[in-house]
């Protein structure tokens, strides 16, 4: 049996077992939550930007090199966070607005985009986006098409309030529009605690529009080390992480602690805010030290934008690597990552809740 022959009989017995997981997970017990609704950028994106007029895409090889059905648009080798999420929860994997047909619907819509960001304006160098106000637009229209299927919209609410709303964004904001003062303007007319405290603004505006739709149990994730990024410390010519960028990400994401602690407060019995902690996931969490390289890309990368050059060779070894590409995480980071998240070991992980808290019944 040539190699070819093998690769193919490997993913048909992959998919047998994929799909007979699946189909034990609808026999044998109830999902966690009847249905998952994903929000962000490229982190989280499934295929959104497939068919837009923009360079934030990965729909092709080498991207997906480990997924199952091949490069479908995620910004990795394999599977993203909200897929591990997806499984843990005991849910099939969301598919994108995009994409979605029928009945799938009722299970969850993944809205992400690459280089979306909080402002309509941030990743509009690259192309085409849906930023986080569209992307609730897009939700606005699943919420209508769901209605229907109950009896009154009341029932349906009833539905979404016990659904997880994962939202992922914030890092493009920084990436593709502060600290790219030649194109965008925000970072002459704020300084940084000034455009920290804009973008929260805007991003508790959209929050309350999702509760506004039915939203009830939110996952919010703060930025990582965005300084820390192959991209980023290529761009500035530096031998390490950029503390610039990295102290940008922090003073974000102390304000981002404060607002999920008052949205708490405020809809208190009403709803339900947990803060995913990236930096705290990354810098404590003991799985991460044993990546051997936690500072270049995998697979070779497009200068301009960080993204895999198509049709190219990664590295064998991913399980070794943190970043995919110049700004992605690989598989094994995104596995690590919702395990932290679902399943926090530490408290800083996830405060006040871990999402496997946050979707039990009395949260």
């Amino acid at each position: 049996m040539g190699t070819s022959e093998r690769n193919k009989l490997f993913w048909m017995l992959h998919l047998l077992v994929a799909a007979t997981c699946y189909m034990q997970t609808c026999v044998e017990g109830e999902p966690q939550a009847p249905c998952f609704f994903i929000f962000g950028d490229s982190l989280s994106e499934s295929g959104n930007n497939n068919n837009l007029p923009t360079l934030a895409k990965y729909n092709y090889s080498p991207y997906g090199i480990d997924f199952p059905y091949g490069p479908t648009g995620r910004a990795t080798n394999g599977r993203h966070v909200p897929d591990f999420l997806s499984e843990f929860m005991g849910l099939p994997l969301i598919p994108p607005f995009a994409n979605v047909r029928g009945s799938d619907i009722l299970k969850g819509v993944n809205y992400a985009s690459g280089a979306a960001g909080i402002l309509v304006e941030t990743g509009t160098k690259m192309g085409a986006d849906i930023s986080m106000y569209a992307q609730i637009i897009n939700h606005k229209v699943t919420v209508a098409t769901i209605t229907p299927r109950f009896k009154g919209a009341a029932a349906a609410k009833s539905y979404l309030n016990k659904c997880l709303y994962y939202v992922n964004i914030g890092s493009n904001d920084y990436l593709n529009n502060y600290f790219m003062p030649q194109y965008y303007a925000s970072s002459h007319i704020f300084n940084l605690t000034q455009f920290a405290d804009f973008l929260i603004g805007q991003y508790s505006q959209q929050l309350r529009a999702l509760h506004g739709a039915g939203a009830r149990k939110f996952a919010l994730v703060s930025l990582g080390l965005l300084g820390c990024a192959p991209g980023v410390i290529a761009a500035n010519g530096s031998n390490g992480c950029v503390e610039e960028v990295n102290r940008a990400a922090s003073i974000f994401n102390e304000k981002l602690r404060v607002k999920v602690n008052e949205l708490n407060s405020e809809f208190f019995g009403r709803a339900s805010f947990t803060l995913v902690n990236a930096t705290a996931i990354f810098s404590l969490n003991p799985d991460f030290l044993r990546f051997k390289v936690q500072n270049a890309s995998c697979c070779q990368t497009v200068s301009s934008t960080g993204l895999c050059v198509a049709n190219g060779t990664p590295c064998e070894n991913r399980k070794d690597y943190v970043f995919y590409d110049a700004f992605h995480t690989t598989e094994e980071v995104n596995r690590i990552f919702a395990k932290s998240a679902y399943n926090a070991s530490n408290p800083a992980f996830a405060q006040p809740l871990d999402i496997n808290t946050l979707l039990s019944p009395s949260a």
